[in-house]
């Protein structure tokens, strides 16, 4: 097969829906797997290498032994590798010592960059799965008050101050007062925190505005929604055609046993 798609694979079921998606369209990706357990993603791999740790360099060759062209990048992997430069290869540690600042879109972005100088075509998954975009509108479960809108609103008034810092992808607002802000820990354990602070708040996810489309594109599911119901928080307004709704069925049933709003608000990007 020529011009094989490497999907490098974290955790969560992204990389799943991502590959189940290629092999429909008749091109399984090759997996370099940096999950916890590889699972049912094995299934829609062509095939599948296990990267037990971070190694830039001898990945590289394997995707240019195997003929891979083209690179995906979707799940989660977690941030804190960036403070264990040991388990690092040489080419990897260079290419950390190389980078100004360490935040999710420099990191990312230069990853990005060292991949398409090393010869490979780093692709988007958004249009992969348009199916799974949050539209605008009424999404699922009750309809908001009055009051979440107005936390919503002036929860994007916060996320578009704090993603272009790379941090703040979520916010939680309760009577349009921050409550908690999403840094390295990320959504879940600021749900679960916010709902250690108050009782009730709304949820907004945003996408930076002039983010590369190529990689982090913030995701919620069904998971989402009961970390908020344990936090007792009431809302989620999500960016819409920004953010992907995982497992939607799902995701619609349990916003309507948990009773919590979700929606999907516009925002103008820069590009």
């Amino acid at each position: 097969m020529e011009n094989k798609i490497a999907l490098i694979a974290g955790d969560g079921n992204l990389p799943v829906v991502i590959a189940s998606r290629l092999t429909d369209m008749g091109t399984p990706p090759v997996v370099y797997s940096v999950r916890e357990k590889v699972g049912e993603i094995s299934k829609y791999a062509l095939e599948v290498v296990n990267i037990v740790k971070p190694d830039l360099g001898s990945t590289i060759k394997d995707m240019k032994s195997r003929g891979v062209k083209k690179i995906i990048m979707a799940g989660l992997i977690s941030k804190t590798l960036a403070f264990k430069p040991s388990l690092f290869d040489l080419t990897t540690q260079k290419f950390l010592a190389s980078l100004v600042f360490r935040d999710d879109h420099s990191l990312l972005g230069a990853l990005v960059d060292f991949l398409e100088k090393s010869g490979f075509e780093v692709m988007s998954y958004r249009e992969i799965i348009p199916d799974l975009l949050a539209r605008p509108g009424h999404i699922a479960g009750r309809r908001p008050t009055s009051e979440e809108m107005d936390d919503a609103e002036y929860g994007f008034s916060i996320c578009k101050t704090l993603v272009p810092l790379s941090f703040g992808q979520t916010v939680v607002v309760n009577k349009r007062s921050v409550v908690a802000v999403e840094a390295m820990e990320g959504t879940d354990a600021t749900l679960l925190r916010a709902g250690s602070i108050c009782s009730g708040g709304t949820v907004v996810k945003m996408m930076r505005l002039d983010q590369d489309q190529r990689y982090d594109i913030p995701t919620v599911g069904p998971n989402t929604l009961r970390n908020m119901a344990q936090a007792k928080l009431t809302c989620l307004a999500l960016h819409a055609g920004w953010t992907l709704i995982m497992e939607p069925e799902e995701f619609r049933s349990v916003a309507e046993k948990e009773k919590i709003t979700v929606m999907g608000i516009e925002q103008c990007r820069s590009s």
